[in-house]
């Protein structure tokens, strides 16, 4: 069974940075796409950062410039480093690892962008 694990989250001042870490249970090439989620209360999950097996990525809008995915093969794990951040980047942030017919998801780990 496929096992997403994310650390990094955590209270942050407007402006400030954290990186994201999710660490696979297996290797992150067995993956078509894997990437970041978030969910904002009272607000549907919602993409921010992927990246392809071949490495391409894809950012959100309200994001780009100021995120960035990166990803450790040999760790098995994929990064989100968040700079700049905003109060409206707080949410819940998922791991997320998809194949053809299926999606798997961490547990999710908590950004709370406050001063």
């Amino acid at each position: 069974q496929v096992q997403l694990v994310e650390s990094g989250g955590g209270l942050v001042q407007p402006g400030g940075s954290l990186r994201l870490s999710c660490a696979a249970s297996e290797s992150i090439f067995s993956f078509n796409v894997m990437g970041w989620y978030r969910q904002a209360p009272g607000k549907e999950r919602e993409l921010v950062a992927v990246m392809s097996s071949g490495g391409t990525t894809n950012y959100a809008e309200s994001v780009k410039g100021r995120f960035t995915i990166s990803r450790d093969n040999a760790k098995k794990t994929v990064f989100l480093q968040m700079n700049s951040l905003k109060a409206e980047d707080t949410a819940v942030y998922y791991c997320n690892a998809a194949r053809v017919s299926r999606h798997y998801w961490g547990q999710g780990t908590q950004v709370t962008v406050s001063s």
